[in-house]
């Protein structure tokens, strides 16, 4: 019985690829409500939920 293993940042680039896909498909949603949204479709850590809305979720409010 083989066990995968996940790369570090794997959740994170399969989570950030979504999002992208998300907001192209549904553009009618907000940035912030997808990262959430792909936080826990990817269970991602709290590190990684802060990274996202520190350097990505963020650029909503700053209209980019």
């Amino acid at each position: 019985m083989s066990t995968v293993t996940q790369q570090p940042g794997d959740k994170l680039r399969k989570a950030l690829q979504w999002v992208c896909e998300t907001l192209e498909e549904h553009p009618e949603k907000t940035r912030t409500k997808v990262f959430k949204e792909a936080e826990i479709r990817y269970d991602l850590t709290p590190k990684e939920c802060e990274f996202l809305d520190k350097n990505f979720a963020e650029m909503e409010k700053k209209n980019c």
